[in-house]
Parts: structure tokens; sequence; C-alpha cells
């Protein structure tokens, strides 16, 4: 490093409280096993315009503590790589991301800094979770119900300019303790819905092996918006940006889930045999969402 990279790593370490003088942190074993992920993310595919650089900071934590909320872990480290074409915005960058990492008890331990031309952050989380318990994806089972956290279409209903959504899209926030609730209620699989409700119902209906049997009059809209009804209604179907939770639970093990006083849940359909994901009807459903390659 040049001096000038020396300097703004001291000032980083002084935000982060982390020794930031070594290439590695240096963290203790879990207790039960590691959840770890990774997301990038660019400027011109994944930060609205008018973002500040403290929003693009605190989102970059905040998708990576949504997977890591997703398998019901406790999310512990996140480290953040950011290339940027402009150094002076990298504190305000650091400063949101350490914000969202301080809001869900989680340790921000370093990265690494570099020019590019656009801004462009690879945020790495790393969880921890009881050895065999992870909630993933491929749990569903014949006759379990499907349910989901939150509101499905508010960040995009920000994106389109309901103002009143506009905090959904650029400070989300990661349903940590829910994830964890969800874990102990008995969810058999489950993972968030950031690329949109209808193509994470078909990743999890093919890791799964079954099929999703969903109806559609059961899928929360958001309410409020200036919006026309069909518009809000493919907000709640493919709109993507969102950081709720998708999940699968038995039957037997739904009355557990009031007992954890999670917020916004609305069961929307059943796991059955099959493949891919269907209406109640038993018509197949239009699969759309949010691609990193056609954005």
């Amino acid at each position: 490093m040049n001096e000038d990279e020396r300097a703004l790593s001291s000032q980083i370490a002084s935000i982060i409280g982390e020794e930031c003088g070594d290439d590695c942190a240096i963290i203790p074993p879990p207790s039960g096993e590691f959840v770890i992920s990774t997301d990038m993310l660019h400027e011109t595919t994944d930060f609205p315009k008018g973002m500040t650089n403290w929003q693009i900071g605190w989102m970059s934590a905040a998708v990576t503590i949504s997977d890591l909320a997703a398998m019901g872990s406790t999310p512990r480290y996140l480290l953040l790589a950011i290339g940027t074409d402009n150094p002076d915005r990298v504190m305000d960058i650091v400063r949101g991301a350490h914000d969202c990492c301080t809001r869900y008890g989680v340790r921000y331990i370093g990265g690494d800094l570099d020019a590019h031309t656009e801004c462009t952050i690879v945020s790495t989380g790393i969880g921890e979770v009881a050895c065999g318990s992870a909630v993933r994806r491929s749990g569903a089972r014949i006759g379990d119900r499907i349910g989901i956290v939150g509101i499905p279409g508010r960040a995009e209903a920000g994106l389109l300019g309901c103002c009143e959504f506009l905090q959904y899209l650029l400070e989300p926030k990661p349903l940590v303790a829910e994830g964890q609730a969800l874990l102990h209620a008995g969810a058999t699989a489950m993972m968030d819905i950031s690329d949109g409700l209808m193509i994470s119902l078909l990743d999890l209906a093919k890791a799964s092996s079954i099929c999703c049997t969903i109806d559609l009059d059961l899928i929360p809209q958001v309410s409020g918006a200036s919006l026309p009804e069909k518009q809000c209604r493919d907000l709640a179907w493919y709109g993507g940006g969102d950081f709720g939770l998708l999940f699968t639970i038995p039957p037997s093990h739904i009355d557990n889930i009031a007992k954890k006083d999670i917020n916004e849940v609305f069961f929307i359909g059943e796991i059955c045999t099959g493949e891919g994901v269907v209406s109640s009807c038993g018509d197949q459903i239009h699969i759309r969402g949010y691609s990193h390659f056609s954005s």
C-alpha cells in the first residue's frame, strides 16, 4: 500500500475497531458449524441512483447478513472488499456497513481496498449454527405449508417512485431474529426472496425436488402505493430487492410460529408432489425475477 492507502486503512480501523495491519483476520472456531456467504454488488446494477455512500455500505452488509439469516444462523463476522473510482467515498461506505453490522451484532473484521471504474463491493459474511441444524432450501417435504415473512414488492415500489417504500429499497433490514425463530419453530426449508417471490419459489422447488402449490389470493401486496392494482400484484409476485423470508414448515409446527412473535407472517400454499410452481387451480405460473446477467 502507498501512503494514502495506509492512511485510509488506519481511518477504517478507527471505525470498525479492528486491527488492519495483517493480511488476515483471526476468529475463534465455532461451537457448531460455520455458515458462509459472499455477494458482489455493482453501482450500475445494484445501487439505485440517489443512494448515499452510507446507504451503499449498509446495503452491502445487509444483503449478506440476509443470506446468513435465511439459514437460521447467527451472523458473526463480515469482510468488505471495496473497489471505487473515488477514495473519498470509502469512509461513508465503511460507516454504513459498520452501522448495519452493529445493528445485527456482527463484527466487521476487515476486507480490501482497490481502484475500480465503478463502485464495486464484495461482501463476505460468516455465521454460526448448531451442527446439522442449518435450514437449507432442499428440506421441504410433501404436505409442508409454504409461508413468507414480509410483504414482497415494497422495495421495487420504492424504485418506481413510491417514497413511502424507499426505506425498503435503500436500507433493507435482514430478518435475523425471524430466521432464527423459524429454525427453532421447525422450518424445513428457507431462503430469502431478494430476487423475487416467484423465482425464489422455483429455486426452492428445484432444490427440494417438489412442487410449490400457491393460492395466489393469499400473497400479500403493498398497500398505500400510488400504483394500479395489477402493478401492485406484479410487484408482489416478481419484484426484487426485498429481504423477506420464504420458508416451509409441517402443519403440526405452525403453532410454534405464533409463540415466536414473528410479524408479517403469511401462509400462501403447500408442498405437493410434482415439480415447479403452480396455482391452487393447477395452472402453471409464469416465472420471472431478478437476473444478474440481464439487468
